[in-house]
């Protein structure tokens, strides 16, 4: 017997997305892909036009807030509404009419404005008043996003797992990598006390998932699953031995460049931060709000700020103003004038192939961190976090291992783990087990795996809760 709706085999959710800007777009076609029944609310004719011609959902033109249109929507029999509209307060009030109408089970919002989401105020969003069960802030996300990078000099990407006893790190190769030209068999011979599982190489742009035959050459970026007590290690194998920064410019005194120094000044009371902002006003906001940072009045692109704020004796500089092109162009700038790194928020997506070329060491996607974060609060059965990795390349799943599930039991070599599926780690209790051929995964296991694209829902699979098990 198989009782509807629970098992991840039968029909997917039902779901209304808010908005269909960049980041609508993007969560549409993550669900709509795994075969959830989608419907997107946009007052945007020419949006709602591209959305329907490029996917498989249904559209509705008009305003998400309102009760006709939410109805029309299908709010009556939706399990899930994620509204994430330019304003802070249709995405508010959308949530608020599912809930209060239409009894829709989860509700998410995508709230900017600091102002709603202060901690003295806390109460607004709980079940009696404003039922929205996630809010997610982009610039807070972003923020903790480029916190992680920092504190892990040398990656390009990092995302904590399992509780933070497991992480997935990215780096780029140079030429100094000693890993470079070896088939990746090879590794776990050559350095036997390195526990990484590779699960992506992104060359030329092109992501790929290794097999054991590949090699990393020059210019690749490599993505590998690490035991985080060994991040350090791993790095130097790599040839990755960046120090942590300790002076740091940051470009852009809006939330994100304010957050980021907050939490630095928080985690890192020996660091020197210094933020450069354009506008007077908002500068001397910055200024007041922080303790340690100093705060400059000016414009990024000016020679004589940049040496009054000694860029070129900066570790890492991160430019996070609200324009792309400013962000690129202070970056390559401040590269120019000796600064270590440069992180560079980048919103246009078809800029992301320069960034490497032109000289640029992380790259930061708003829309991806917020994509990501959102498609965290979707999954459903035993998967505890998704993480989407480079333009849709693939997601990095954590999952407890049931006791039904295939791949517990019996050493991985007999396993037949899907095509496109590698399992990074298997976390048991405080251990953490980097795995082999001879691993044998138990029930209750946390295993971390990489799913390409198109194995996403295989994988889904394996980790559904079917009823009968109950």
């Amino acid at each position: 017997m198989r009782a509807g709706g629970l098992s991840a085999e039968g029909a997917g959710m039902k779901v209304i997305v808010c908005g269909a800007g960049q980041v609508g777009f993007n969560i549409a076609h993550y669900l709509a892909v795994e075969n959830n029944d989608v419907t997107v609310i946009d007052q945007r004719p020419e949006l709602i036009r591209k959305i329907t011609d490029t996917l498989d959902v249904q559209a509705v033109l008009g305003y998400a807030s309102h009760p006709p249109v939410l109805e029309q929507a299908g709010a009556g029999d939706a399990d899930m509404i994620i509204a994430v509209t330019a304003a802070d307060e249709v995405n508010m009030v959308a949530c608020q009419v599912a809930h209060s109408l239409f009894n829709v089970p989860t509700k998410i919002a995508r709230v900017r404005s600091q102002s709603y989401l202060q901690p003295m105020w806390a109460t607004l969003f709980s079940r009696e008043h404003m039922p929205i069960d996630v809010i997610i802030s982009p610039e807070i996300e972003v923020a903790r996003a480029i916190t992680r990078r920092l504190q892990v000099p040398g990656a390009i990407d990092v995302i904590p797992l399992a509780g933070d006893r497991v992480r997935l790190i990215g780096v780029r190769c140079g030429d100094q990598c000693p890993l470079i030209n070896t088939p990746l068999r090879q590794l776990t011979v050559l350095f036997p006390d390195l526990n990484i599982v590779i699960i992506g190489i992104v060359r030329d742009g092109q992501a790929v998932v290794p097999t054991a035959d590949d090699q990393m050459v020059d210019g690749d970026e490599v993505y590998f699953v690490v035991d985080t007590r060994h991040v350090a290690r791993a790095l130097t194998a790599f040839g990755r031995e960046d120090q942590e920064a300790r002076r740091i410019v940051v470009f852009g005194g809006g939330n994100i460049g304010l957050f980021l120094a907050q939490q630095w000044e928080k985690d890192h009371p020996g660091a020197a931060v210094k933020i450069i902002e354009a506008n007077k006003e908002r500068a001397e906001f910055v200024a007041k709000t922080l303790q340690r940072t100093v705060v400059l009045n000016g414009d990024v692109l000016d020679p004589e700020i940049l040496d009054e704020a000694s860029v070129g004796a900066a570790e890492t500089v991160v430019s996070v103003t609200n324009d792309d092109e400013t962000n690129i162009l202070s970056s390559l700038l401040a590269k120019r004038y000796g600064a270590r790194r440069a992180m560079t928020l980048v919103n246009k997506t078809t800029y992301s192939a320069l960034m490497a070329p032109l000289g640029i060491d992380v790259v930061i996607s708003p829309r991806a961190i917020t994509v990501s974060t959102i498609l965290q609060h979707v999954r459903r059965g035993r998967i505890h976090a998704v993480h989407s990795l480079h333009e849709g390349f693939g997601e990095l799943i954590e999952a407890d291992a049931l006791e039904t599930s295939s791949l517990v039991g019996k050493p991985l070599r007999e396993v037949k783990l899907p095509g496109g599926v590698l399992l990074g780690a298997v976390v048991r209790g405080t251990e953490v087990i980097s795995p082999r051929g001879s691993t044998v995964v138990q029930a209750g296991d946390r295993v971390v795996l990489f799913a390409a694209a198109d194995a996403v829902k295989k994988v889904e699979k394996m980790f559904a809760v079917r009823l009968e098990y109950f």
